[in-house]
């Protein structure tokens, strides 16, 4: 008889409030188990880091490799905010001192067709009590923003299969982690019976206790280190699992440690630091921002993204500027508080009509979405806020779209620039639908603005 506990973390998006506690049971409950006799796996599927943490944009997420490396991980993927919330050149090194293995199937170097060298698609191990593990970890295929980056995901149905033949008859107990979300966990274990257990993330659900889809076990912690995850494998004499079962740990009712608030504030305090001693530029005077409607803060915006992009028109939504730029020095941490978000531009080319019809989703969306709670899809605000316009104007009246002042022509071509935040929310369909998009790649939202007030208001 062997018992085989697998810890795992999930989705921690930076959310450095709960490390602490996270350490203390992941590495106390590492060493029970063991003193017990058991064996002990831990994994984390992804998306530990974001960069709306100023120690993690300070760094280019080292800071949060050097927090893994604190537990002793069997295994660890990437999510998307590691994939595409990075540049090529920074995914390439952000595990340069990891301790761990990065665990990673289906993204290829688009030059070579090569595997990253950060990574390898499966690990295989063996127990002291005999037993083969193999692990397989997937990410989200995000083709429309991975390719630009320079990476070349491939889709499970593709990946998962090639990996299983790879390693047919190496294992007796097979575990997945999976950066994919519910939906594909549940088609997983429906379409590949050998799996034993999935351990999730991406959608950031909450299994607290597991959930059996036929013989595999889907696990998952939900997001932000709220919850820990812990699986128990009952494996008998021929290694073959008798039982399986799974639980979550809140994390809010774990003991805190009179030096915790010191360590989480020394983080905050440490990327605020670091951000602030780089300059950006000098304003002769503060650029305000306004919840509704048009200010010299989104004037600069719209024009720095149409700049970039070497476009006439714009569109952004006041809810992306959380602060005001006070005049004199800006720094980059000035500009990572004001614009958090882990956003890129969009390049949206559209028919004159698709045009039209695009604008009127926004006007027909406007007054709700002034005060709407958005979440996730690279927001890190609050409420999406208003929408301005630069290059563009419309009279609701007679529902007519003008570009430049000129009724705009439903057969001609218009290029305009906004954020592919557009490209995720529900509320505008017809830049996805009949869009030709192009995401600009590498820089986020704050970097393009940075560039602009550099140029524009020089040290």
């Amino acid at each position: 008889m062997e018992t085989i506990h697998i810890l795992h973390t999930n989705d921690l998006h930076s959310h450095f409030e709960n490390w602490p506690r996270m350490r203390r049971f992941l590495l106390e409950h590492q060493a029970a188990y063991r003193k017990q006799g058991d064996t002990v796996l831990t994994f984390d599927i992804g998306d530990a880091m974001d960069r709306s943490h100023p120690l993690t944009e300070a760094t280019n997420g080292q800071i949060n490799t050097e927090l893994l490396n604190q537990i002793g991980y069997d295994g660890v993927t990437i999510g998307n905010n590691e994939g595409i919330g990075n540049s090529h050149a920074d995914l390439e090194h952000l595990y340069d001192k990891a301790n761990f293995p990065v665990l990673l199937a289906n993204l290829y170097e688009q030059a070579t067709n090569e595997r990253p060298a950060f990574a390898q698609s499966y690990r295989l191990m063996t127990t002291d009590a005999g037993t083969r593990v193999a692990i397989i970890a997937l990410t989200a295929p995000f083709f429309l923003t991975y390719r630009p980056n320079g990476w070349e995901p491939t889709t499970v149905s593709e990946e998962l299969p090639r990996q299983l033949a790879a390693i047919e008859g190496q294992y007796d107990i097979l575990i997945v982690l999976s950066h994919l979300g519910i939906t594909t966990d549940k088609w997983l274990a429906e379409q590949f019976p050998e799996i034993d257990v999935v351990c999730g993330a991406h959608t950031h659900h909450l299994l607290e206790e597991g959930l059996l889809v036929n013989q595999t076990l889907l696990t998952a912690a939900e997001k932000y280190g709220h919850y820990l995850g812990d699986i128990t494998l009952e494996l008998d004499d021929q290694h073959h699992v008798m039982h399986k079962s799974a639980r979550t740990v809140l994390t809010a009712d774990l003991p805190v440690v009179k030096t915790d608030a010191a360590e989480i504030e020394g983080y905050l305090k440490k990327g605020h630091a670091q951000l602030a001693a780089e300059h950006v530029a000098k304003l002769p005077h503060a650029f305000k921002i306004n919840a509704i409607g048009e200010s010299e803060m989104m004037t600069t915006g719209l024009k720095a993204i149409e700049e970039a992009t070497s476009t006439e028109a714009a569109v952004l939504n006041t809810g992306l500027f959380l602060q005001d730029l006070q005049a004199g020095i800006v720094t980059k941490d000035d500009l990572q508080t004001q614009l958090p978000h882990p956003m890129h531009l969009i390049k949206v080319t559209l028919k004159g009509y698709d045009l039209w019809r695009m604008v009127l989703e926004m006007e027909k969306n406007r007054l709700f979405l002034r005060k709407f709670p958005i979440k996730g899809m690279s927001f890190r605000g609050k409420i999406f806020g208003d929408i301005v316009y630069d290059g563009i104007a419309v009279d609701m009246k007679l529902r007519r779209v003008f570009w430049h002042g000129q009724e705009i022509d439903p057969e001609a071509s218009y290029t305009l620039t906004t954020v592919d935040h557009y490209l995720f929310i529900p509320f505008f369909p017809t830049i996805e639908i009949v869009g030709e998009t192009e995401i600009v790649f590498p820089d986020f939202l704050r970097d393009v603005v940075a560039k602009y007030l550099s140029k524009h208001y020089p040290l």
